[in-house]
């Protein structure tokens, strides 16, 4: 059964391929060991999945989204469809199916750092398949960008990234979280935009990033290996920006005290996808998504947390400006 929630798309529209799950967050000076059992903090229930938060991004970027996924006929499914109405995400492409539980994930915030770490179970999410690429083909087509990740199953992700190609569509992907194989090239070929973090992009090049060198380093092999324009966000550390005819460095966008980096790769995510559509270019995407990022950190939660445009406008306006690299500086 489809969740019809239609919304009219007034701007170049972005298809997002993902999984919603429901965000279990605790918050705690640190993880159990084995057998132990800890007080924490804080808990909060809230909205997230990488494939969701990105388009509660957009959305709330200024976006037009329209998001493909399976939820659960459950409690998590109306949490999801609740927080996709609240921000206009159009949900003609989600799938409602009986008897399957909707995807949550366990999430621990270091109460120290904010820092993370998350377990994802997909849920009916993880049932994704070329089919349900198919049934959203007509939006495939009249969109401006197609975006996703890798918490669903390979074979949906490369489903979208060929029929987006073949339909003339940019394609983004964000390589979360990146599989211990890698990832073939021939599919690094289909993706227009990759963007990883510094953990990703190491799982994928095998080069230990520790800087914006290292960055530099892991985008031209990435781009080498057949992807178009290559981001590596390293979280304090801004972006580095490869692409066939500039590389830069973009420092982070401070936009307060760090609450929780949960959703910051999210926000960027989404943030940036608005900016491509809009026609801003790489590095114009990336400076707008660098803002969005650093407010998202300064509050709890993950899609609760993604920024409004005006604020993400008025953050930009103070960002730092971007460096400049040299690709020889990867040497």
């Amino acid at each position: 059964m489809n969740a019809a929630a239609p919304a009219p798309a007034s701007r170049p529209g972005i298809v997002i391929l993902g999984i919603f799950a429901a965000d279990l967050a605790f918050r705690a000076t640190r993880l159990p060991a084995i057998g132990e059992t800890l007080i924490g903090e804080t808990f909060q229930l809230g909205a997230g999945g990488k494939g969701s938060n990105q388009a509660v991004a957009a959305a709330r970027a200024g976006g037009a989204v329209r998001f493909v996924t399976r939820i659960g006929a459950d409690a998590f499914g109306e949490i999801a469809l609740r927080t996709w109405r609240e921000v206009g995400v159009d949900t003609r492409h989600v799938v409602r199916a009986e008897g399957e539980s909707t995807g949550a994930a366990f999430i621990y915030v270091s109460a120290l750092t904010g820092d993370n770490a998350i377990i994802v179970v997909p849920g009916a999410a993880g049932g994704l398949s070329a089919a349900d690429v198919e049934a959203a083909a007509r939006s495939l087509r009249e969109a401006g960008l197609f975006v996703t990740q890798l918490e669903q199953p390979l074979a949906a992700v490369e489903a979208g990234l060929r029929a987006a190609r073949r339909l003339g569509v940019p394609t983004l992907l964000n390589p979360a979280p990146a599989p211990a194989g890698g990832l073939p090239d021939a599919l690094l070929a289909l993706c227009d935009h990759l963007t990883p973090n510094e953990t990703e992009a190491e799982a994928l090049t095998g080069i230990a990033i520790r800087t914006p060198a290292d960055a530099l380093r892991a985008a031209q092999a990435l781009r080498a290996r057949g992807a178009g324009t290559v981001v590596v966000t390293l979280g304090a550390q801004g972006a580095v920006l490869v692409s066939a005819t500039q590389a830069a460095h973009v420092p982070a966008q401070a936009g307060g005290p760090v609450v929780d980096t949960t959703g910051a790769g999210d926000a960027f995510n989404g943030a940036y996808a608005v900016a491509l559509v809009e026609g801003r270019g790489a590095l114009g995407a990336v400076r707008l998504a660098n803002a969005a990022a650093g407010l998202s950190v300064t509050r709890p939660g993950t899609a609760a947390a993604m920024a409004a445009r005006a604020e993400i406008d008025a953050a930009l306006a103070r960002a730092p400006a971007p460096v400049m690299l040299n690709p020889a500086d990867a040497a």
